[in-house]
């Protein structure tokens, strides 16, 4: 058997101390000071973007225009495997726009410009009949467009087509 401390308590318990004693103690008797208004910004610089930052949204722009354009081409290339692949490279891109974008140097064109190529990737007549990669094509576009614009809900992406007898195919 354990020996017990004046609280009542095994000494292999770490105890920092008995009850504390509240009695005389004024709850809430100075109340909070008020918040300050933040002073509002009357003159703001002009952003002045870098060449760099400029540049990189001139590659982008120009890769998003000529995007469907590449997808398409790799599907009469490759087939479906030809979209899974362009699906990594547009990743990339994504993950490219959303570092732009946190970073506080996207242009609005370029943003315009990523959400027409979103709209226009759905509107490719592709003959994709493995469905794991409609889902993935149509992930990354929605990934995509949850960084543009998180508000929005679209609604025309492509329904997908499971067997749903499995003895029919």
């Amino acid at each position: 058997m354990s020996p017990l401390n004046v609280f009542g308590k095994p000494t292999e318990t770490v105890d920092f101390g008995g009850d504390i004693d509240y009695t005389n103690y004024e709850w809430f008797k100075d109340p909070p000071p008020p918040k300050t208004p933040e002073p509002e910004m009357t003159h703001r610089e002009p952003y002045i973007p870098s060449p760099g930052v400029i540049e990189q949204n001139d590659t982008l722009e120009y890769a998003l225009r000529v995007a469907p354009n590449v997808l398409y081409g790799r599907f009469k290339q490759y087939g479906q495997l030809g979209v899974l692949a362009w699906c990594a490279e547009f990743s990339e891109m994504i993950d490219s726009l959303k570092t732009l974008g946190f970073d506080g140097n996207m242009f609005v064109s370029t943003r315009t410009q990523a959400l027409k190529t979103c709209e226009e990737i759905l509107r490719l007549k592709l003959d994709i009949k493995m469905q794991i990669i409609v889902i993935h094509l149509s992930s990354q576009v929605a990934r995509l467009r949850r960084f543009l614009d998180a508000d929005r809900v679209w609604e025309d992406y492509p329904e997908t087509a499971f067997p749903l007898d499995p003895r029919a195919y």
